[in-house]
């Protein structure tokens, strides 16, 4: 009977898929209305019934589908939104639509993209609370707090905990999340002196009536501190990385051994709290002592400031950026052919064959973005640049950059590589790019992966005029 059950179900889902990928609206109506909780299953490669409407450009449609409370921040398999998808098929009016639906900014920035770009490793799940920094008191009751969360870092990488393994040679990974502790797990450690200790912040209220509840419920159970959420704190230990995995009660602990692959494996939010985590106690480990004069310094303000400890340095008088933790600026820019229907790629001689991404170099003193941008490009493929336009940004803590994402139009299209910057670099066509992202059959080049800034600059370049 189950499984008579389940086969009836699975027709009906296929039904309101293939219903909404022809544009047939009212079977799409005559189907939720028996079954409404069709609206968000999903078929074949994660893809929903929004997901269909929006590809094949069925307006009306995707217009139901909302007014009946669809979920449109669905991912399919490719981690594309049914936005994403309008956008890139050049569906305008639905993208337009799609971003619209649940109000927002409609008509303050004029002109501008209604979907605000939001890359990985961006994402805030924690309000810093960065006026707490230096309330001593505040901050040594949150850390005994049996809420607290604490993370443990060794060698700057963060312990997480995997399931279903990696299977890197077609692509698919397991899935990984932070081992988060508390505060009798990790108190011995807090005691010694090589340890580093960071505030990272609280974690957000979902609502108002949430969070008022919750703190009644707290307050009734008598918990300690009932009106503020938990806090979380990175932990930075000298300690041997076997001894720290101890603690962990899961066989499946490990602090990772390559962060530029295995961090880009944690969810949307955790990898924004390890950004904030790692690049502080990067930066730690990189000021031991003060640039200044040379004597010891000691962490202040929860670990967002670095006092010299000789009373005569001149870094104690006035605001000096060795006190407090650097961002490294990067622009990163994807080169657009004065034709509009090509993009510069390079690559260097450590990626993987047939990989291409985007050109990028450090901003220099005295310098701005689109200088920069000009500079880079020049240097690194022989190839002038002419207008520049900012997209968005990436926090990348590997240690501490600022990916500052840009557009930029070529005026010249001859190559000539610096090889002591990059391998090669090649004009592609539109077509080849499309390809590599949809990840047909052998194409010529490969992308990078869909956490780096590097491939929503290529994803956002095809969908601002798709004609697919």
């Amino acid at each position: 009977m189950t499984s008579l059950q389940l086969s009836a179900k699975e027709e009906m889902v296929e039904k309101l898929l293939d219903a909404a990928a022809r544009g047939d609206l009212s079977q799409v109506c005559s189907l939720l209305t028996q079954v409404p909780s069709l609206i968000n299953q999903k078929g074949y490669s994660g893809w929903t019934a929004l997901m269909l409407a929006a590809r094949n450009g069925h307006y009306g449609v995707v217009e139901e589908l909302l007014s009946q409370g669809c979920d449109k921040f669905l991912v399919n398999s490719s981690s594309q939104t049914a936005y994403d998808i309008s956008k890139f098929w050049g569906h305008r009016t639905i993208s337009d639509l799609l971003g619209r639906a649940g109000g927002g900014c409609q008509g303050v920035l004029p002109g501008s993209d209604l979907h605000q770009q939001e890359n990985y490793f961006s994402r805030e799940m924690l309000d810093r609370l960065s006026s707490r920094r230096t309330d001593t008191d505040w901050m040594e009751a949150r850390q005994s707090d049996p809420g607290t969360v604490y993370l443990l870092f060794s060698n700057l990488n963060p312990m997480v905990s995997s399931s279903g393994g990696s299977r890197e040679e077609d692509g698919e990974e397991g899935e990984t999340k932070l081992c988060r502790f508390r505060f009798e797990a990790v108190k011995d450690l807090l005691h010694k002196p090589e340890t580093l200790l960071v505030f990272l912040g609280v974690e957000r209220r979902k609502t108002s009536s949430s969070s008022s509840s919750s703190s009644s419920s707290s307050s009734q159970a008598g918990g300690h501190l009932p009106q503020e959420p938990p806090a979380w704190f990175a932990v930075g230990s000298e300690e041997d990385a076997a001894e720290l995995l101890q603690r962990c009660r899961e066989k499946s602990c490990c602090f990772p051994k390559s962060p530029h692959r295995d961090l880009l494996r944690l969810s949307e939010e955790e990898a924004g709290v390890v950004a904030q985590a790692r690049s502080v106690l990067a930066w730690h480990s990189r000021y031991s002592f003060c640039p200044t004069c040379g004597s010891g310094t000691k962490m202040a303000e929860g670990g967002y400031k670095r006092i010299c400890l000789n009373p005569e340095c001149r870094s104690l008088k006035g605001v000096h950026n060795t006190c407090y933790p650097r961002v490294d600026p990067v622009v990163i820019m994807l080169v657009v052919h004065p034709d509009g229907n090509q993009c510069l790629l390079g690559r260097k001689k450590i990626f993987p064959a047939r990989l291409f991404s985007c050109l990028a170099g450090f901003v220099e003193p005295g310098e701005s973005m689109e200088e920069a941008v000009r500079r880079e490009v020049e240097e690194e493929s022989g190839v002038k640049v002419g207008p520049v336009t900012y997209v968005s940004c990436q926090p990348w803590p590997m240690p501490s950059s600022l990916m500052i994402g840009c557009l930029a139009v070529a005026i010249s299209t001859d190559i000539r590589v610096d090889e002591s910057e990059i391998e090669d670099a090649k004009w592609f066509t539109r077509q080849q790019v499309t390809e590599a992202l949809l990840k047909g059959s052998r194409p010529v080049l490969l992308v990078p992966p869909r956490q780096t800034i590097a491939h929503q600059l290529i994803r956002h370049w095809i969908g601002m005029n798709s004609n697919l």
